[in-house]
């Protein structure tokens, strides 16, 4: 139990606050959270009132760390739940704050292993096999993988991969190009089949322009 002697505004953050009781500092919280609860100075914070608003106040800090970890790219759920418990927060804390991400619209793996197949072949092409292993070290479940990865088209990655490539070996006899693309496409999980047929059409585009 405490009272209030003092809710001042914090350095260098004007949208939060500095709570006091009993002549000596408690915590800071957001303004907007203080004014929600009906904080004031002389308020009296009973034992069950002040616990109550400290756990609601550490799963403040921890959606506050969830939002701005996510502001930088989406995340799947493992990844955010990683972040999290490196922050040092408790369980229960990262649980509520999942439940509440996943309420926005904010944490959903499914939409997640979409974002990383598309910006994968927009600017790093690569087969299914490697995107589904990417996926799957980023904790995606194993069902959302399959549907996902099975929207690549091999060929279509394996070309765009090697004409990315190609330009840099252009100069290059065939048999060079050959086995500098094929190791290039190779090291991206494609199959034999798809990278022979990527580098001859890469190949005979180079010669018509020639």
């Amino acid at each position: 139990m405490g009272k209030i002697t003092a809710l001042r505004q914090g350095k260098n953050k004007e949208n939060r606050v500095n709570l006091y009781l009993d002549g000596k500092f408690a915590f800071s919280m957001a303004q907007v959270k203080a004014k929600r609860e009906g904080l004031s100075v002389g308020l009296e914070l009973t034992g069950n009132r002040l616990e109550s608003l400290m756990k609601s106040l550490k799963i403040s800090r921890c959606l506050e760390t969830a939002y701005h970890y996510l502001s930088y790219r989406p995340r799947s759920e493992a990844e955010l739940r990683e972040r999290l418990h490196k922050r040092i927060f408790a369980d229960e804390q990262i649980e509520a704050v999942i439940t509440t991400l996943k309420e926005q619209h904010l944490l959903d793996d499914q939409k997640f292993a979409e974002f990383w197949k598309e910006n994968r072949e927009a600017f790093n092409p690569r087969s299914r096999w490697l995107t589904g292993r990417e996926l799957a070290k980023k904790g995606v479940d194993t069902e959302v993988i399959s549907q996902v990865v099975a929207g690549i088209d091999e060929d279509e990655s394996a070309y765009q991969a090697a004409a990315n490539r190609a330009t840099r070996f252009a100069s290059c006899e065939y048999d060079e190009f050959r086995q500098k693309i094929g190791s290039y496409l190779q090291r991206r999980g494609f199959s034999y089949s798809v990278i022979n047929r990527a580098i001859k059409k890469v190949w005979g585009e180079i010669k018509r322009k020639e």
